[in-house]
């Protein structure tokens, strides 16, 4: 079966893809790497990193536009500070989105991928692979990283698609740490990837993205 990855250049999007050269072997797998307008390409830069080292096809595609009236403090329009803080303190116990979701992103970069996986491989079955995990679905700070959505999004596609795309999601179960312990023993080069918010030359450490990575490793048992 062929097989697309969406790819951010990210830890868990690089587990995906080592999972899915697994399992579908190189040569049928293609990745896909989304420009959403955000205020730095550090996380681009680690997707063609992480392509390269398992020797896959790489396309790119910019979708920024889709987001030109959201004010996300992620995006390069946006006057928002992106805060320091954990996701856990950002929520103060509560279900809601954090400020940093940015509006379905997901959901689009998904029928992106199912629109060109159709058209790549018109007369073949389709895999479509993406690593949403549990960490990220909690308290609903991420509404489209839940398993309600995913199942939701796996029908749509699948009868979207005339029973030609299967969505794949590995680690929507799994914390950071189970993604991380599964990524050390197949190999994941997560020396290559990068999971923070800002775009420095190093992690700032310090935002949510990069204390739920700090802590992964470190639960993990694994050096970052």
């Amino acid at each position: 079966m062929k097989a697309v990855v969406l790819l951010s250049g990210g830890a868990d999007s690089a587990t995906c893809l080592g999972q899915a050269v697994m399992a579908c072997n190189k040569e049928n797998v293609r990745a896909l790497s989304i420009y959403y307008g955000q205020k730095h390409k550090k996380e681009i830069q680690s997707a063609i990193a992480v392509a390269e080292h398992y020797g896959v096809p790489l396309y790119q595609m910019d979708l920024s536009e889709a987001y030109k009236f959201s004010d996300c403090p992620l995006l390069a329009g946006s006057k928002q500070e992106i805060e320091h803080k954990s996701y856990a303190e950002q929520l103060h116990g509560e279900e809601h989105t954090v400020a940093t979701y940015v509006p379905f992103r997901n959901g689009l970069m998904l029928s992106t991928a199912a629109a060109l996986a159709l058209s790549w491989f018109p007369d073949e079955e389709v895999s479509l692979w993406y690593g949403a995990h549990a960490d990220d679905a909690a308290g609903r700070a991420y509404p489209d990283c839940t398993i309600e959505f995913a199942q939701a999004m796996g029908a749509a596609l699948h009868e979207g698609s005339g029973n030609k795309l299967t969505l794949i999601t590995p680690l929507i179960s799994l914390n950071k740490a189970g993604v991380v312990h599964i990524g050390s023993l197949i190999g994941v080069p997560y020396e290559l990837t990068w999971s923070c918010y800002e775009g420095g030359d190093v992690h700032c450490g310090t935002c949510g993205t990069c204390i739920d990575r700090k802590n992964a490793f470190k639960k993990a048992g694994i050096p970052d």
